[in-house]
């Protein structure tokens, strides 16, 4: 990235510091619309969204809004409901994957069952539903119900690839765009319709989002080859071992002879955590990291470019420090 643009941008605490109030609004009204008369939803929903994180997608709608001069209570709504469904896709994930660590604590399933999740997952879900539609606005409804839509095709894109040894990248950004880019997209082009901003800022704020999801995830798959535990809050290798081929997988797969070719196939279809340092030594032999890190940078580029062009102030700092951010974490 430039040094112009790196002069403009924020680092995480100061971007936290911006939006600090608008959160607290936020995380206000989440409590207050998770609330359910079914004793185990209080306790499954409140477990999940009391683990913490650090509230990216909402943030970004706040940010996308106040970039050009919105903020209020309509914002932090539409913030609560990316929250909400970002959430029930966390719950559903950690079924389908079979995980029983996030973000360093046991997942919800892990303690109270699959069924127990999925089922305040859809919970959830309609209550994002229900929190939309109190808005009553036709083009957020549309957004955010062609947004949910795209995130359930991306949970089956991926499951079709589980264990799957020729996931090559084009597939494997095919399930990103679905899974985690098009709710960033949601976010930042929310914000930007709530500001009442025309259909070409609109889309700037999509491509930065969408762009900014890309990198977040290809940073994120590194890091499972790369951190720790205690670090990561999940454990090292777990993409390996639920049978999924992310990035610098692939390309240490695209860059071995047959034979290493071959046990690192094997690793993936048999999800086999034994074969992990064989695994690392073929990704750091064919440069899969910084393959994979170099392809983070180039799409955390294309979202700040998207946003060239629109009124500088603190919170369009704050979106650019976003962009380096995703790329330059160590969980």
């Amino acid at each position: 990235m430039d040094t112009a643009s790196q002069s403009q941008a924020l680092d995480l605490p100061a971007i936290q510091a911006l939006a600090r109030t608008d959160m607290a609004a936020v995380d206000a009204l989440i409590r207050r619309r998770l609330a359910s008369d079914v004793v185990l939803i209080n306790q499954v929903a409140e477990y999940i969204i009391g683990a913490g994180g650090k509230r990216l997608r909402p943030m970004l709608l706040l940010l996308a809004a106040g970039s050009l001069g919105h903020g209020g209570p309509d914002a932090h709504q539409l913030a609560a409901v990316i929250e909400f469904i970002h959430t029930a896709t966390l719950l559903h994930d950690d079924v389908v994957d079979e995980s029983d660590l996030r973000r360093g604590r046991r997942t919800a399933n892990a303690v109270w069952g699959n069924a127990a999740s999925v089922l305040v997952g859809d919970f959830l879900y309609s209550r994002s539903f229900q929190l939309m539609v109190e808005l009553d606005r036709v083009e957020v409804m549309r957004i955010l119900a062609d947004t949910t839509n795209l995130i359930a095709e991306g949970e089956v894109l991926q499951l079709l690839h589980v264990r799957n040894p020729d996931t090559d990248e084009a597939a494997y950004l095919r399930v990103i765009e679905r899974k985690t880019a098009v709710l960033f997209a949601a976010a930042t082009r929310l914000g930007a319709l709530l500001a009442g901003a025309d259909e070409a800022v609109q889309q700037r704020l999509h491509d930065y989002g969408l762009n900014l999801g890309y990198a977040f995830q290809i940073a994120d798959d590194v890091l499972d080859y790369t951190s720790d535990a205690g670090t990561l809050g999940k454990n090292l290798g777990d993409d390996l071992a639920e049978g999924k081929a992310t990035l610098p997988l692939i390309h240490a797969i695209g860059h071995s002879d047959a034979q290493v070719r071959d046990a690192l196939r094997a690793a993936i279809e048999h999800g086999d955590t034994s074969a992990l340092p064989q695994v690392l030594a073929a990704i750091h032999a064919t440069g899969g990291l910084e393959y994979s890190r170099e392809r983070a940078r180039g799409y955390a580029d294309l979202a700040e470019r998207a946003l060239d062009g629109l009124d500088d102030n603190e919170y369009l700092a704050a979106l650019r420090g976003l962009a380096h951010y995703a790329v330059n974490r160590d969980h």
